[in-house]
């Protein structure tokens, strides 16, 4: 009996210890996605919710608004932490990093990119943001292919365009791309507002996120100066290395410096805060003037998609703009607010503390703005939704994941009507409008709205031009 009993208790052990361990064995971290706006792209189901369009309802009109695909390196980065750290590595020659086991790649690394491929896209970016055009060309059937593709002008969201509408059209030449001016004098009538808003500053949130990032690198630099203390490794050095995770992925398809034996899992949920922090006050909550930059999309593809059908129309417009507006947009939406279920908006800085993670934050740029990073507005028209009437609805995706807009959620699954959108779009302008007033513009014939997709002046734009071969002699895609 003693014996039954012991073999039993033995066995219970054994299958809680076996549950245990499986349950332990099923962690997962990938690195890729939390590196901000450094990230692959990535739809991160933030919030879990279906993609599909709710029972009864089908999308009849679309407006896309996405940062362009991934490039070799921003030219901040490459120039304050990339190139300094590949040119302290160079110099140190002495050392013998294949005797060093986390760093022992170093002994025959070589740089991803050169300087003069900053801001340039990626053969991966050009693919991802063709898939995109694949992708949304299967979740849109019954929607017209549109005729326009609007674009700032920067060579890599032209060449993010040309990428996508490869992916859209089935025949050459059936759709153009608008290239619209990156003016510092436009107001809100382009794809680049923040360049015309006296009021922003590209190095807003830079303080504050070097507080944090001071405090998560200085054990990670104890630590690989024990391993190589004659290259004394700074902070800098360390934000480097974990960039260089991200830009080289995306332009060799996987970086040594993204191993979990290099840099642990926290550490680099310590770098994304960092990035966090910086978004947070750039183009935020924290920014007093990017919800007024952000507006202007937000209440110009709403008006788009609750207008009337006609020839003119379209039934997806898709833009392509840098890392800046769509937070902004984010911001002006109400979206994604570490305050939205307590606190006021006076407090939301409170919600960033600079000296430890606030690992249950809404705010997470890495869900925002990887890479080709997008958000969409859809019209749907709803029929025998169980429980609502049918009618005209409306919701917003980020990334693929359906967002609850606040205080409009009176239709199916995160939609909500038209009226409800309706005076939520108004509610929003009442807080966000004016943006000539709130960034301090001076210079004259500033504009408060965007037109860019009904002005004629910005015209019918430019044919991507027929492929002759997937890749020419240089590397590069060829067009006639």
């Amino acid at each position: 009996m003693a014996l039954t009993h012991l073999i039993c208790v033995t066995s219970i052990w054994l299958q809680a210890l076996a549950s245990a361990t499986k349950l332990y064995s099923t962690y997962r971290f990938n690195p890729l996605e939390h590196l901000g706006g450094i990230a692959p792209y990535f739809e991160p189901q933030d919030p879990p919710t279906s993609p599909s369009p709710p029972r009864g309802c089908k999308v009849v009109r679309a407006a896309y608004l996405s940062r362009h695909a991934a490039i070799y390196s921003n030219d901040f980065d490459y120039e304050e932490y990339i190139q300094p750290f590949i040119e302290k590595w160079e110099n140190h020659t002495s050392i013998d990093w294949s005797k060093i086991s986390t760093l022992s790649f170093l002994a025959d690394w070589s740089p991803p990119f050169s300087e003069a491929e900053q801001e340039v896209l990626t053969r991966v970016g050009k693919l991802e943001a063709t898939q995109l055009g694949v992708d949304l060309s299967f979740r849109y059937p019954e929607l017209r292919l549109p005729k326009r593709i609007w674009t700032s002008s920067a060579e890599r969201t032209f060449k993010s365009a040309q990428a996508l509408v490869r992916g859209f059209q089935l025949e050459d030449n059936t759709i153009n791309v608008v290239s619209v001016d990156e003016s510092k004098q436009s107001g809100a009538n382009s794809l680049t507002p923040y360049k015309s808003c006296p009021g922003y500053s590209s190095s807003a949130g830079s303080d504050q996120s070097s507080h944090y990032l001071e405090k998560f690198t200085k054990p990670i630099m104890a630590r690989l100066n024990a391993l190589a203390p004659d290259f004394d490794f700074t902070a800098d050095d360390v934000y480097g290395m974990m960039q260089l995770c991200g830009y080289e992925s995306v332009t060799r398809g996987s970086s040594p410096f993204c191993s979990l034996d290099l840099f642990s899992p926290d550490e680099w949920l310590a770098w994304e805060y960092t990035e966090d922090i910086r978004y947070h006050y750039n183009v935020g909550y924290g920014s007093p003037v990017a919800g007024f930059f952000g507006l202007p999309w937000f209440n110009t593809s709403a008006s788009l998609l609750m207008a009337a059908n006609s020839s003119s129309t379209e039934d997806l417009y898709f833009s392509f703009t840098h890392r800046e507006l769509p937070p902004a947009v984010i911001v002006a939406m109400g979206l994604f607010n570490n305050s939205a279920f307590g606190g006021t908006g006076d407090s939301i800085n409170e919600t960033m503390p600079l000296d430890r993670i606030n690992h249950r934050r809404a705010w997470k740029s890495s869900h925002i703005l990887p890479f080709l990073g997008n958000i969409a507005i859809e019209k749907l028209q709803c029929e025998e939704s169980y429980g609502f009437g049918d009618g005209e609805y409306y919701r917003v995706l980020v990334n693929s994941a359906p967002q609850e807009l606040p205080d409009c959620t009176d239709g199916p699954g995160t939609t909500c009507s038209r009226e409800g959108f309706s005076s939520y779009v108004q509610a929003r302008a009442g807080m966000f409008g004016g943006f000539s007033e709130k960034c301090g513009v001076e210079y004259d014939n500033s504009t408060d709205v965007l037109t860019i997709y009904t002005d004629q002046r910005f015209g019918n734009g430019t044919k991507v031009g027929k492929k002759r071969s997937m890749w020419g002699s240089d590397g590069h895609e060829q067009y006639e």
